[in-house]
């Protein structure tokens, strides 16, 4: 593992390190404690060459991602004055929570003597330089279109919705000053977009993995990680950092999914075109508090699908996820609430009516495996029949790990999201002939 100068000067002998501190002086100290050129590892800086365009960090959770494209924006505004740069994230929400005002954002790490000001109405900052920043959410594309740049920041990419969209705009407003640069922070997810920048000409590429910032990492989240996901197919992504291909005789990819994709300003009157509109839901296994699946889906008039909302939730009581699913059928008004009763059906539909006596609950049985159900479902995005209003990325993955033929090789131990996408859409979408078929009853 690598380390900084900081860890270096920390191992000096008492003497030395007292000498030196002395021979500096108070500002000469205070400058060392904002200077992240030493307290960087060499992996958190850029290339000094002039032969790159994109600068991509793709690497686990707690690699110091965040911290590395903010000290970056930082310098780039302390030195240029005229600069102008892009603040874009999956949302624009999450551009403001981590890249300003996150613990390794870019007021977090600002020294007192030069922290920028920051007005949220406004979605700016702005240096003593004179440099500015604006922030943007990809799930908007359209804002991206007209506004120049010298600079921009990039977070969490392979989870932008509409991502290809947005990076375009992007791209295209990057045409200010001699050389526009891009860094790009993300943890990887086989998605087209990054995959696309990993081939790109002009990027220069970071990898790593959560182990290489375990001198700022507590001991017991290292250990935790390494004991519950070490091997793991999601364990190699989320803390490796390793970009995962498509998995052979996988019954979605990621392409198939982006190309049933539409932005939900596009479905403004999504209202007035529906039909139909139900909340499935996988039930956790027993009482013990694991995944429940809950997915709210549509069929619009013209006989397409709609997936809306991904209103899942991890590790609560019966009680709390029987709240979430009237909680999602009020909200979406929805027709009926399907709900899968393999596992303690009496149980399930009083658990669901307990949280809301009136609720309109649908239970299905299945007598084959969840693969084996998913596979006419998977039939329809391929005939262009569904389409995800957004993005859905742990619904999506899992999709994604679903294999033909039967098996699960996608993050966590069981497709909770994937399944109650199954239910919903079979309910919307295919006849009764169909569900006998493959005896869904």
């Amino acid at each position: 593992m690598s380390r900084s100068r900081w860890e270096e000067l920390s191992e000096w002998n008492k003497e030395e390190l007292e000498q030196f501190l002395d021979q500096i002086g108070e500002m000469g100290r205070l400058a060392l404690l904002h200077e992240w050129s030493i307290h960087a590892r060499p992996e958190q800086l850029p290339s000094a060459g002039d032969d790159w365009r994109i600068w991509l960090v793709m690497a686990g959770r707690g690699f110091g991602k965040t911290r590395a494209g903010a000290e970056w924006v930082r310098g780039i505004a302390q030195q240029d004055g005229d600069a102008r740069i892009a603040l874009v994230a999956a949302s624009l929400h999450e551009a403001r929570s981590i890249m300003v005002e996150g613990e390794s954002g870019l007021l977090g790490i600002a020294p007192g003597w030069d922290r920028p000001e920051w007005f949220p109405a406004l979605r700016k900052l702005i240096w003593k330089s004179g440099a500015q920043a604006l922030l943007y959410g990809a799930a908007d594309p359209e804002t991206l279109r007209g506004p120049q740049f010298t600079h921009g920041w990039a977070d969490e990419v392979a989870k932008w919705p509409l991502g290809q969209a947005a990076w375009d705009n992007f791209m295209m407003g990057l045409r200010l000053g001699a050389a526009p640069r891009v860094v790009v922070t993300t943890t990887p997810r086989p998605v087209p977009l990054l995959r696309q920048l990993v081939k790109h000409p002009l990027t220069i590429t970071t990898r790593g993995a959560t182990q290489d910032n375990r001198a700022n990492l507590p001991a017991s989240f290292i250990a935790a990680m390494e004991a519950d996901y070490a091997g793991t197919s999601l364990g190699r992504q989320e803390l490796n950092g390793e970009l995962i291909e498509e998995m052979d005789g996988a019954l979605w990819t990621r392409g198939l999914i982006e190309r049933c994709r539409v932005a939900r300003s596009e479905m403004s009157d999504a209202g007035n075109a529906i039909e139909r509109l139900v909340v499935a839901v996988d039930p956790p296994a027993g009482t013990d508090g694991d995944a429940c699946g809950i997915v709210v889906v549509a069929k619009a008039r013209d006989g397409r699908a709609l997936v809306l909302a991904d209103a899942s939730v991890v590790h609560v009581s019966p009680e709390a996820w029987a709240r979430a699913v009237a909680g999602a059928a009020s909200t979406w008004g929805a027709d009926k609430v399907v709900a899968e009763a393999n596992n303690g059906g009496a149980m399930v539909e009083s658990v669901l009516h307990a949280a809301q006596a009136d609720l309109p609950v649908k239970l299905v049985h299945a007598s084959r495996g969840k693969s084996a159900r998913a596979e006419p479902v998977a039939v329809l995005y391929e005939a262009g029949r569904v389409r995800h209003v957004g993005a859905f990325p742990d619904l999506e993955d899992q999709m994604c790990g679903l294999m033909l033929g039967g098996g699960y090789a996608g993050p966590g131990r069981s497709p909770d999201r994937a399944d109650a996408l199954v239910w919903g859409l079979t309910e919307l979408m295919l006849g009764k002939a169909a569900r006998q078929a493959i005896h869904i009853l």
